[in-house]
């Protein structure tokens, strides 16, 4: 069982405004010149970054002028994404203060505050009406939420009859104790990592059609070995990147990462699911 403190107090910097700011002046831009692109290598918090994000959320046919929920949205790097590419309009939600006011200041940086709003929020207990959302995702959250059960059934509530959902986690293929500290959490204390079906049966219990199902295993090797790569041949770490957000920690966490994903233990999985049409209903 995870604790709720214990989470937030594992993602909370203390100063990641100034952090990120110093990072953007390091590439020679200022908060009035820095774009999305720019701000993925910090902002993008989960196996393969920016272009994960993209193939992950072409599957959910995001068009102008939809209502996207990014539930546990972090700094809000899948929320500008989204917004940017698709012209749609995103609300995000997570538990931690700290990334919520970060990632509405990012927002206002590229000029994208009218289409996103980010807030503070349970994902088991949204705090929007029925139907509000025309697609929803979540980017790397279940691993800290153990009630998936409660999860699902709220997504399901406040996605409107058609939408499509995507979940892109890190998930359970194999046995084995995971080796810790790793990205999402510091201890088993603040982990919920799940199997996938654990998950398909939450969906399925909440009313969701599974539409498709893709193991990302191959992929997240492949990102580590050219993220190492990349290390390798420069010097220090980038300006912007998510030893910001990890810490001291950073190199240890992703190692662990490695090393879990290699033992097939854990591997980053997408889910896609569908809330039927109401005339498509049993």
């Amino acid at each position: 069982m995870t604790d709720v403190a214990a989470v937030t107090d594992h993602y909370t910097h203390g100063s990641l405004v100034d952090a990120i700011r110093g990072g953007i002046e390091k590439l020679g831009k200022t908060t009035e010149s820095v774009d999305v692109d720019d701000l993925g290598p910090v902002d993008e918090f989960h196996i393969g970054g920016r272009v994960a994000t993209e193939s992950f959320l072409d599957q959910l046919d995001i068009n102008p002028g939809h209502h996207v929920l990014d539930v546990g949205c972090g700094l809000g790097g899948g929320s500008r994404f989204a917004a940017n590419k698709y012209d749609c309009r995103v609300t995000g939600i997570d538990l931690t203060d700290e990334y919520v006011d970060t990632g509405n200041q990012l927002c206002s940086w590229v000029g994208l505050n009218d289409q996103i709003h980010l807030e503070v929020g349970d994902a088991t207990a949204l705090p929007h009406a029925d139907n509000s959302f025309d697609r929803a995702y979540m980017l790397h959250v279940g691993m800290n939420i153990p009630d998936k059960e409660s999860l699902a059934a709220e997504i399901y509530r406040v996605v409107r009859p058609g939408a499509r959902v995507g979940i892109y986690d890190v998930m359970l293929v194999g046995s084995g104790d995971l080796v810790f500290p790793v990205p999402w959490a510091s201890s088993p204390t603040e982990s919920a990592v799940a199997e996938s079906m654990t998950y398909i049966s939450a969906l399925e219990k909440a009313g969701f059609n599974i539409v498709s199902q893709r193991d990302r295993r191959e992929f997240a090797l492949d990102f580590f070995e050219q993220l190492q790569k990349k290390a390798v041949s420069t010097e220090g770490p980038p300006p912007l990147g998510l030893h910001i957000l990890m810490g001291d920690t950073a190199p240890i966490k992703v190692r662990n990462m490695i090393d879990n994903i290699s033992r097939n233990i854990i591997a980053p999985i997408e889910l896609i699911a569908e809330k039927l049409q109401e005339d498509q209903a049993v």
